[in-house]
């Protein structure tokens, strides 16, 4: 397999249905899910090179499959009646793994720093270019039609890579770090 094809020496790519400028929205949002991707990884071999976290790596990745999914299903010129390979059941089955991750690390009330255990700070990593990617998918969907459970799925992941990086840190041993001059933002949920 030769790995250079030259059709992009112009500015343009391929997407599903057509070509369009390697600016493209488009092209800027999955190529942003695909750098999402590629820390999550990072953030899988750092968590299985650490140990304790085998739960952990399995989610990841699932997350890597399920972000391809979601560059797959904005890569269509038209989506107009396809069949999209996400649907609403993988973000249900995040809220799921967040209240684990959050009932296995420490209460909070304040804003943390990233960091703590390298799992941990690669999962803060993996949060931050998942919040641009939301942005970019945002965008994408006021200019066009999209897959709006993709939209719903990074929108939770962001959450999850939060609830994660604390969670590994309490697995580790590795306590969070409050930043000194924040408010205590996160309340208590009082007990019906």
């Amino acid at each position: 397999m030769r790995l250079y094809t030259r059709t992009g020496d112009g500015g343009q790519t391929s997407v599903k249905g057509g070509r369009v400028r390697k600016d493209d929205i488009r092209v800027d949002t999955y190529g942003t899910i695909d750098e999402l991707n590629s820390f999550v990884g990072q953030a899988a071999a750092v968590a299985a090179r650490e140990g304790k976290q085998e739960a952990l790596v399995a989610e990841l990745l699932e997350i890597q499959q399920e972000l391809f999914d979601c560059g797959s299903d904005l890569a269509f010129a038209d989506p107009a009646g396809r069949e999209f390979k996400m649907d609403a059941q993988p973000a249900e089955r995040l809220e799921q793994w967040i209240d684990a991750h959050i009932s296995a690390a420490p209460e909070v009330t304040r804003f943390i720093l990233p960091g703590g255990s390298e799992t941990s700070a690669v999962l803060h990593v993996c949060r931050t270019v998942c919040r641009r990617a939301e942005r970019r998918v945002v965008t994408m969907a006021s200019e066009m039609e999209i897959n709006m459970d993709v939209l719903k799925y990074i929108n939770r992941l962001s959450d999850y890579f939060f609830a994660a990086a604390r969670s590994a840190n309490a697995a580790l041993g590795v306590p969070d770090t409050e930043y000194v001059r924040s408010a205590e933002v996160f309340r208590k949920k009082k007990k019906p």
